[in-house]
């Protein structure tokens, strides 16, 4: 006795110490089951109990008017941070019958059969949506917000709308994942954190009682920046099942793995509610997409959430569960139902078990555990009760089911299990008092075994969608096992760059790929997911270019009729404002006697215009029309019937209306208009056409030309900016002014954003005239529709891109107008370009100088005596490329030899003759071909006596002879003008234009200006040579020059000099050559072996000159040797490249000598250097030169010439200087100087 004293003592306080550890909701009063008849009110109320206060999900719930669809089960739900609780109740309404009636007759109302109640009327809402949300294309970590705005009509307060919205068909309620904010008009929602969870079709569905009107958009979220480079991306969908006293079942989705490695395995992580401290539960990855996370404390609620694993690293967890809390799930689920007799049920809630209980759903059953479920034993007794599970493995011994809590609830899941097994359990009760015997075995139970992944999917097929999506369908997998869904994969094609199309699951075998680029093709393939992971890729798609999908197109509109005989009828109509992809081929017109139904097709075949004859009517009848259109996806709606039309003749003497208004060139202030001319001319040709107008909403119209123009086309100016305006055209005739055409579709004065204009250039290497236009905006079978005074034109250069051209290639004067460029399938965009004549005069002018270029020249041909009798013709053009091609001709027939060359750098093409003589003596001329360019340059020497340049004369005393000058490239009004010393000459001699030949006669010349129209050049000729000067010494830049002036010189002397004793030949010590007037020998860089006594020796046939100077240095010319050592020099200092960084000064410095002082100039490829604030140039002590260049930039580099000078002669030294870019970063610095 006091054994069980102390037994119930202890038991006591055992209560007592569990008492305080229960930290969920209570219900204090629960739910009640009701069965309640048709029509009658019930209502469902609970008391709840707990702290902190639990949220509660159907604390009352009222149903005014039960009818059978509310029979059903009530669940309420009350949960806090340490739990959560349910309780529930059943509703049951029946319907009346024979036998009820007269008790319900009598005890409560008469009851109102169907037919006998009012119909109800609802207030239809229509709702039209104004701006919907479009497709978003977002990464984890971002947000997204989902707005449409609409209009109600009507639009009352008290009745709004209601705004459901959906993903993927699930139905979204406010809450930490998703805000919904919905007032009049507008409805948002707002992702604030995007996970790959919230991919899918969003949905909205506004939501009345006359109907629904939705609108849907995809949501696509791509995996954020992974922790590690290549790591998987994070799982997904994470669920929980099972949940128990200590234990839950978790399951999730894998990420896909387009570009990642494959995935080893994933980690689930724990973290009790009230906490921020996350636990791992599994030390090693798991494969598969389940795990049972066991150790959980009675009570306590949990969040999880799962991360994957592969080669390179951890991925981001997924976003976590929703809490859960472990408690017994059968505890809140204790229901029993017992017969009171007839046909009544009664559903009650009983604290204590009496009798079975219900079994639990059949068990779940996976690799390595089951979920077994039992009947509960019959137990009244107050000693709490427990179960203890046995556990054996194919026929073998029992082996009890070690638990951490005891096992309370009659459901329980056993782990550890092994795969592909057959096991069989049995369970036994106990309490403080013993156990009681085991159950029953339950029937084999065979663990599941691994099967892989699903096979691959079956062949994929893409489909045009739209302009930026395709949809994808595939065959499902021939081994599905287990299938989860799938993953869509996309690639340009050619390129293997493969994108996750969606970043989450789909289930069905069919998706719509988004935000795609509009022309580009890509490739498809799919892959099959379950819990152990992906399968293998399906065969890739067949490319597919992306473009909208044809449709039909809509229907035509506003018909009129333009003339009427009395038994015919001509109609006219608008095109549909969406032709649904495709060209609009045909369409059908049919007819109907006002005021019946029956429609009658009165064409066949279809007719391609929208201009149509309508024969064999009645006269005085009274006809409607109507039209389809069609296209390749064939016949789209009918139009709005027309209005009555009476088929009686046209009479009158004015002209009938005009049709086809179209309109370009809309600008903010004004707009064109082109329209068709009448069928009906009245009683005399058409004289003009008036343009009218009036903004939209009015019937004021304004006359926008009072005088009626000629052409079909006007410009309507003085608009108002962003006004809408319609338009008419009324045509004129002798007999007065004709009917107005139909008002147009409304026009918006505004250009459209980004409009350009044409612009009219001459081609600077072709010649050719160009008008361009290109479009700021372009889709796919847009056309540039090109017009002269607004009559098409198809002779021009077509351009597949946003640029057109139109390319007059053989212009004439008649081609001025107004030019004109539309683009099809765009928002109006066009622009047109007025060519007057005077401004096409002045392109055709610059084209004729373009196609006929004449190379300009420095210098014209000239010639310089060499020794040995050689002749050297040269001349310089401004620029010659590497492509150039000449010619020199000698009395009109061609030179050739070894001995022609031409320099790019300088422009110079020379010709050398080996041997000149008194029989090569004429006309010399170069011919220079440069691309297109071309030049003439001629040079006569006639006579004893050479010419200068362009010019010849024949000399004798007292004999009169001619001075020649040839000139090519002349035109017809070429003048020649003859000056002496300033005074103009006029010749008795014409010129000749056609040879380019002008003759002066003289007989004594000492200067001669020539000069024609295209410039003026200067010939100077010595009219007496007779014989030669002593020799002269004259310092040079690089030496010194012995000079022998001539008086009498001809083409047969031989000049020779001599050093001492030593015969002197050209080379690059000592340069010979020479000019007209006198002879030259010039020694470069003189020492002191060069000095001496220097002879020229010059013989002719008739007579032999020997002229000499003595530069030993003792003579009287020892001052002028010594000279050329006082010439500029630079002595040192400045290096042949320099290279510096960006942002730095440099300083180039050297040291220069002469005697006096030379003079210091600095080039920057071949320009003078001007000193400013960055360039700073001196010379210090006559002798220390330098420039500096502060904060060098990459355009400072380029080669730089130093030039050193003073009377005596000077020198020049190049520089390359390179500015290379700064190191901005410590670790390049490092970098380059390791590398150095």
């Amino acid at each position: 006795v006091t054994y069980i004293l102390a037994l119930k003592a202890k038991m006591l306080d055992k209560y007592v110490r569990e008492e305080p550890m229960i930290r969920g909701p209570k219900f204090l009063a629960r739910l009640r089951s009701h069965t309640v008849y048709e029509n009658t009110p019930v209502k469902l109320i609970c008391t709840v109990d707990g702290f902190p206060q639990p949220i509660v999900h159907l604390t009352v719930y009222c149903v005014c008017r039960c009818t059978t669809d509310d029979t059903a089960q009530y669940i309420a739900v009350a949960g806090n941070s340490h739990g959560q609780v349910s309780c529930q109740a059943s509703i049951v309404v029946k319907r009346y019958t024979r036998s009820s009636l007269s008790f319900v007759f009598f005890f409560l109302y008469p009851v109102l059969s169907a037919a006998m109640l009012p119909k109800i009327h609802y207030t239809k809402i229509n709702i039209t949506f104004l701006e919907k949300f479009g497709p978003v294309f977002a990464s984890e970590g971002g947000s997204a917000s989902l707005t449409a705005t609409m209009t109600l009509e009507p639009n009352l307060a008290n009745l709004q709308p209601e705004a459901q919205w959906y993903r993927d068909d699930e139905r979204l309620f406010d809450s930490k994942w998703v805000k919904i904010d919905t007032g009049r008009g507008v409805t948002t929602l707002t992702i604030p954190t995007l996970f790959k969870d919230d991919e899918g079709l969003y949905t909205l569905r506004m939501v009345t009682k006359g109907g629904t009107a939705e609108h849907s958009a995809f949501v696509s979220v791509a995996d954020g920046p992974p922790p590690v480079p290549k790591a998987p991306g994070a799982p997904m969908d994470i669920k929980i099942h099972d949940a128990n006293r200590d234990y839950v079942i978790v399951s999730w989705k894998p990420p896909n793995t387009t570009t990642e490695g494959p995935i080893l395995g994933y980690f689930v992580d724990k973290c009790e509610v009230g906490t921020e401290n996350w636990a791992q539960c599994n030390d090693h990855p798991i494969k598969i997409c389940k795990y049972p996370v066991s150790g959980l404390f009675e009570g306590h609620s949990y969040y999880f959430r799962v991360r994957a694993v592969n080669s390179h690293g951890i991925s981001k967890p997924c976003r976590m569960s929703d809490p859960i809390a472990a408690l017994d799930p059968t505890e809140f689920e204790k229901l029993h139902a017992k017969k009171l007799g007839g046909k009544l049920d009664v559903v009650s809630y009983h604290d204590e078990v009496e009798g079975e209980i219900f079994p639990y759903p059949v068990s779940e059953i996976d690799r390595t555990y089951v979920v077994l479920s039992w009947k509960a034993p019959a137990y009244s007794s107050k000693a709490p009760m427990w179960y203890f599970i046995e556990k054996c493995l194919e026929s073998g011994a029992w082996q009890r089911v070690n638990t951490q809590v005891p096992i309370r609830s009659p459901r329980y899941a056993v782990f550890d299990l092994a795969e592909g097994k057959q096991y069989q359990f049995r369970v036994l009760s106990a309490n403080i008092y013993g156990n009681s015997e085991p159950s029953e075995p339950s029937a084999t139970i065979e663990t599941l075994q691994l099967k892989g992944v699903p096979s691959a999917p079956g062949q994929v097929i893409a489909t045009r969608e739209s302009d930026t999506s395709v949809l994808i369908q595939w065959a499902p997998p021939k081994e599905p096992n287990n299938l989860i869904g799938y993953y869509i994969d996309q690639c340009v094609k050619g390129s293997m760059d493969w994108e996750s199309a969606n970043h989450k699951p789909r289930k069905n075998t069919k998706f719509v790929v988004s935000g795609l680029t509009k022309g580009e093709t890509y490739v498809f393939r799919v892959q099959a997911i379950n819990e152990i992971g992906l399968s293998d890729e399906s065969q890739e798609s067949s490319p597919l270019t992306v473009k909208a999908a044809l449709t039909h197109p809509s229907a035509p509109y506003d018909i009129g009729v333009l003339s009427c005989d009395g038994h015919s009828m001509v109609l006219n109509w608008k095109k549909p404002l969406h032709s649904g992809g495709s060209k609009i081929k045909e369409y059908y017109v049919d007819k109907r006697r006002s005021g019946t139904t029956m429609w009658r097709e009165i064409h066949i075949p279809p007719v391609t215009e929208r201009l149509y004859k309508v024969e064999g009517l009645t006269e005085g009848a009274v006809y409607q029309f109507h039209v389809y259109a069609a296209n390749l996806a064939g016949l789209g709606p009918a139009s709005k019937h027309s209005a009555d039309f009476t088929c009686e003749a046209w009479t009158m003497p004015e002209p009938g209306p005009a049709y086809d208004l179209t309109f370009t060139e809309v600008r903010d202030d004004s707009v064109v208009v082109e329209w068709q001319k009448p069928v009906y001319p009245g009683s005399g040709p058409i004289t003009g056409y008036h343009v009218e107008y009036a903004k939209k909403g009015t019937s004021e119209w304004t006359t926008a030309n009072q005088t009626a123009v000629s052409h079909r086309f006007h410009k309507v100016t003085n608009l108002e900016v962003g006004t809408s305006y319609l338009f008419r055209v009324r045509a004129v005739n002798a007999a007065g002014v004709g009917m107005a055409s139909m008002a147009s579709d409304p026009v918006t004065a505004k250009a459209v954003a980004g409009s350009q204009e044409v612009s009219c250039v001459v081609d600077e290497k072709s010649g050719d005239i160009v008008m361009s236009f290109e479009s700021c905006q372009i889709s796919e079978g847009s056309q540039f529709i090109w017009k002269k005074d607004y009559k098409e034109i198809t002779d021009f250069s077509k351009d597949h891109t946003t640029i057109s051209k139109m390319i007059f290639t053989n212009a004439d004067k008649e081609d001025f107008g107004t030019y004109s460029v539309s683009v099809t399938n765009t928002e109006g965009v066009s622009s047109s370009h007025t060519i007057t004549a005077e401004e096409l005069a002045k392109m055709l002018a610059l084209s004729y100088e373009i196609r006929h270029p004449i190379i300009p020249l420095k210098s014209e041909l000239a010639y310089k005596i060499l020794e040995r009798g050689r002749m050297r013709f040269w001349l310089q053009a401004e620029e010659i490329s590497s492509k150039v091609t000449y010619k020199f001709f000698a009395n009109n027939k061609e030179l050739s030899g070894a001995d022609m060359g031409h320099d790019v750098s300088t422009g110079i093409i020379e010709f050398i003759m080996d041997h000149f003589t008194e029989e090569n003596e004429g006309t010399f001329t170069c011919q220079i071909t440069d691309g297109g360019g071309k030049a003439q340059s001629s040079l006569v020497l006639i006579g004893d006596g050479k010419s200068g340049e362009r010019g010849s004369k024949k000399i004798h005393d007292n004999i009169c002879n001619y001075v020649l000058f040839q000139v090519a490239n002349l035109k017809k009004e070429s003048v020649f003008h003859w000056f002496k010393e300033d005074t103009e000459i006029i010749p008795d001699v014409k010129p000749d234009l056609g040879s380019g030949v002008c003759k002066l006669p003289i007989k004594l010349v000492n200067a001669i200006w020539c000069c024609h129209s295209h410039g003026c050049c200067k010939t100077v000729y010595n009219a007496v040579l007779s014989a030669a000067a002593e020799l002269v010494i004259s310092c040079t830049a690089t030496g010194i020059q012995l000079q022998c002036h001539m008086k009498y010189y001809t083409s047969e002397m031989n000049i020779t000099w001599y050093h001492g004793e030593t015969k002197l030949s050209h080379g690059e010590k000592t340069v010979i050559g020479g000019t007209p007037a006198m002879a030259t020998m010039e020694v470069i860089e003189p020492s002191d072996k060069d000095k001496g006594k220097y002879s020229i020796f010059i013989t002719d046939p008739e007579n032999s000159h020997k002229r000499t100077l003595d530069l030993s240095g003792d003579g009287q010319y020892s001052l002028s040797f010594s000279l050329s050592q006082y010439r500029g020099k630079v002595v040192g200092g400045l290096p042949d490249v320099v290279t510096i960084m960006e942002k730095k000064t440099l300083s180039l410095t050297c040291t220069v000598r002469g005697d006096p002082k030379p003079q210091v100039s600095w080039l920057k490829n071949g320009a003078d250097v001007e000193p400013d604030d960055q360039y700073v140039v001196s010379l210090d002590q006559g002798k220390f030169a330098s420039l500096t260049i502060k904060g060098v930039s990459m355009e400072d580099s380029g080669r730089y010439t130093m030039i050193v000078q003073n009377k005596y002669g000077g020198e020049s030294v190049d520089i390359v200087v390179s500015v290379t870019a700064a190191y901005h970063k410590l670790e390049d610095l490092l970098r380059a100087v390791k590398f150095f």
